[in-house]
């Protein structure tokens, strides 16, 4: 009994009225008064608690401000590395082959292609034949010397190598300048083109529908111009008076590139030194040509 009425005399207290009444100090008027009681406080108070857990668990788990709580990532993280990590690779590679296709050009240019570099860019194209590096037995060269011998297909690479005929002859030259040719091609001796004499002031055109790659000056050469035609064909015209085309111009065949002249070291007077490169290869001109 004394327990039942404890709890009376609680709940009796906590639905009690109380009244809050806010005065102006000076004049001591009622501005604002409120009728209350604990029971009425303490639901209040526990609606606005939970309102405020309710608010937090939310934005916690349904908003971005979710990463900023230790424990927490970005569930589309991963997925940007990924695609980060790809085009990373993708712009190495780009990188790489265009420093790649950089430095051949400047070979090219600068005349330093040897055979070891010429041998390397053939197995580029597409041979990949890794037999010469292996060890041969007495059976192994038998069979070699059969084939060979029976077949014009060589298994061993040699680097004196060249494009097919077919393949080249599938080209429409456009002789370049005609003139004298006083200095053949000479693979063994690293003149990988030809010397032609003309009169002054003539005009250098192009061999083949293409897109200037190169507008320079060196010591050794002079003005060079390079043209990049259709299917790895490229063209070099060195030792000019005048450039006419700016690089990424595009010039049809028999279109004027150059005047004929005696710029660099490497001359003794007006001629014009043409090179042609078919997949990374220096082929002779006078075989697909007159000049």
């Amino acid at each position: 009994m004394p327990s039942r009425k404890k709890k009376k005399e609680l709940l009796s207290r906590l639905k009690s009225k109380y009244r809050l009444v806010i005065m102006n100090d000076d004049t001591f008027e009622e501005k604002w008064s409120f009728r209350l009681s604990p029971m009425n406080v303490f639901v209040f108070t526990g609606t606005i608690l939970l309102s405020l857990i309710t608010f937090v668990i939310y934005i916690t788990a349904f908003t971005p401000l979710r990463e900023y709580i230790p424990g927490y990532a970005d569930v589309g993280m991963q997925k940007d590395l990924w695609h980060l990590s790809i085009q990373v690779d993708t712009l190495e590679k780009k990188l790489s082959d265009r420093d790649k296709y950089i430095e051949n050009i400047k070979n090219v240019i600068y005349g330093k292609a040897g055979e070891g570099e010429i041998a390397q860019n053939i197995q580029q194209t597409g041979k990949y034949d890794t037999i010469s590096s292996l060890k041969k037995s007495k059976e192994d060269s038998i069979i070699r010397s059969q084939i060979e011998n029976g077949d014009q297909y060589d298994l061993a690479y040699n680097v004196s190598d060249k494009p097919t005929e077919s393949t080249v002859s599938s080209f429409f030259f456009f002789t370049p300048l005609h003139g004298t040719v006083v200095n053949s091609f000479d693979q063994f001796e690293k003149h990988y083109g030809i010397d032609i004499v003309a009169p002054k002031n003539e005009a250098i055109k192009s061999t083949l529908d293409g897109t200037i790659i190169m507008n320079a000056w060196t010591a050794e050469t002079g003005y060079v111009i390079g043209v990049q035609h259709a299917n790895n064909m490229i063209s070099i015209y060195k030792h000019n008076s005048v450039l006419l085309k700016k690089t990424g111009a595009y010039v049809k065949a028999g279109e004027a590139i150059a005047i004929i002249g005696n710029s660099g070291e490497l001359t003794s007077g007006p001629h014009l030194h043409f090179e042609l490169w078919y997949n990374g290869i220096p082929i002779n001109p006078l075989e697909y040509m007159s000049f």
